[in-house]
């Protein structure tokens, strides 16, 4: 068999014949446990020391995708693919709310908060789910939560959370090949939720969040996750905006997407086209991220 590569790690005949050894051997114990046998066995774990479990199951349900292997049942009864809802509660949690008017030199200093595993995380779900287009899915996966407070009052939620897979303008942009954005693409993480609360209307507010998370994103996630982070990536849909504040904050337009998504392992295509902006945090980043010459 050619060897592929999924998530990193390489899988070749020896590799397939420990997997399907193992998932014989532990059948009945149900995919995680199987995960979590196989990534001790290959010490496969993140910098903070934790299993890889969830990746190894995205590799285990791509070989069962090409007939490779065949997995157990699901014991949680969740069928691949389907969407996690956040589920608002039943009672609003309390905030300040009032509006506020003018330029952002002419309020005190921002207090730029990480609220993920904090009691305050419920705050930001509802505040997103309640105010973002989007509204709210519950992330899977490497993110961390902000909330923006002025004055004690919120007025901004952000969002970072690992990166999309594949970009080709950025993975050009960058300089990666398959096999070296598998290894680093755990350095660069997408800000996929940012928010400012409506009633909010203070002039340069959003690029100067922006700057903000800049200076501490790489500090907070090397110290929630074990590993820093060089790039930040996102996404702007072009029929919706037009990347004012990015473009204000010094991030950079490298491309666009080509309105494809995935589901299911499988691609298809919805027709949203989005503008890819990136900002690096430090100037050797394609030597960081281990951009092929």
């Amino acid at each position: 068999m050619e060897t592929l590569i999924i998530r990193g790690k390489h899988i070749g005949n020896a590799e397939l014949a420990e997997i399907r050894q193992t998932v014989t051997q532990y059948w009945d114990k149900g995919r995680v446990y199987i995960s979590r046998e196989l990534c001790t066995a290959w010490e496969w774990r993140q910098y903070n020391g934790n299993l890889k479990d969830q990746v190894c199951r995205i590799l285990l349900n791509r070989l069962e995708d090409k007939g490779l292997i065949r997995l157990p049942p699901r014991k949680t009864g969740n069928k691949k693919g389907k969407r996690r809802y956040y589920t608002p509660p039943g009672k609003t949690p309390e905030f300040l709310k009032k509006e506020l008017h003018g330029r952002i030199d002419g309020f005190p200093a921002i207090k730029f908060k990480m609220v993920r595993r904090t009691p305050e995380e419920a705050l930001w779900n509802y505040l997103v789910h309640q105010y973002h287009y989007k509204s709210y899915k519950i992330i899977v996966g490497a993110h961390l939560k902000y909330i923006a407070y002025l004055d004690g009052q919120p007025i901004a939620c952000m969002a970072w959370n690992s990166t999309v897979f594949r970009i080709q303008s950025r993975d050009s942009f960058i300089g990666w090949d398959q096999e070296t954005r598998s290894k680093n693409n755990r350095f660069m993480v997408n800000n996929s939720r940012f928010l400012i609360l409506p009633w909010i209307k203070i002039k340069n507010l959003a690029s100067s969040l922006l700057g903000l998370s800049a200076r501490t994103i790489s500090q907070d996630w090397e110290k929630y996750y074990g590993y820093p982070v060089y790039l930040l990536e996102t996404f702007v849909e072009k029929d919706l905006f037009t990347g004012t504040c990015y473009k204000a904050a010094n991030w950079q337009r490298v491309g666009e997407t080509k309105g494809h998504a995935k589901k299911n392992t499988r691609f298809y295509y919805h027709g949203r086209i989005k503008d890819v902006y990136l900002y690096p945090l430090v100037k050797d980043f394609r030597r960081q991220l281990g951009a092929v010459q």
